[in-house]
């Protein structure tokens, strides 16, 4: 059954200017055979309006599949290099997720993910992510 959802989702670029990207929209959020799956649609905030992100979760893997605007299919699994294409408005990029901590600690009623990973983009300097959603759930 899907249940309405607030979801949160920041991400931060671990440098000197650290900086924080927050996006918080509701959503749904529903369990199909073993995973867990967060759909929300985009907005100006983000700069992807117009596209619909869905968060695949499972105990040992995290993907997060955007499709409109921009497009991509992004996957994290411990200690794993995955090769992404982020197809945009203004061109594709190239991008290398080497994912170096994934926790999930989400049930029936929401939870959070915790992702720390290397982006590097085009072949340029890694640069050190983290990622963290939190799904709570709401009751009619």
């Amino acid at each position: 059954m899907k249940k309405k959802a607030i979801v949160s989702v920041v991400s931060r670029q671990i440098s000197e200017d650290e900086k924080d990207i927050e996006v918080v929209t509701p959503g749904e959020f529903y369990k199909k055979d073993d995973s867990y799956y967060v759909v929300y649609k985009e907005t100006e905030i983000s700069g992807m309006e117009g596209t619909t992100t869905t968060l695949k979760i499972n105990p040992d893997s995290f993907t997060l599949i955007r499709m409109g605007t921009t497009t991509t299919k992004m996957e994290f699994e411990q200690d794993n290099e995955k090769l992404v294409l982020y197809n945009t408005p203004y061109g594709v990029m190239e991008l290398k997720i080497a994912t170096k901590d994934l926790k999930v600690n989400v049930n029936d009623q929401g939870g959070d993910v915790l992702i720390n990973y290397n982006m590097t983009i085009g072949g340029q300097k890694p640069q050190l992510t983290e990622l963290k959603v939190n799904i709570k759930t709401q009751y009619n």
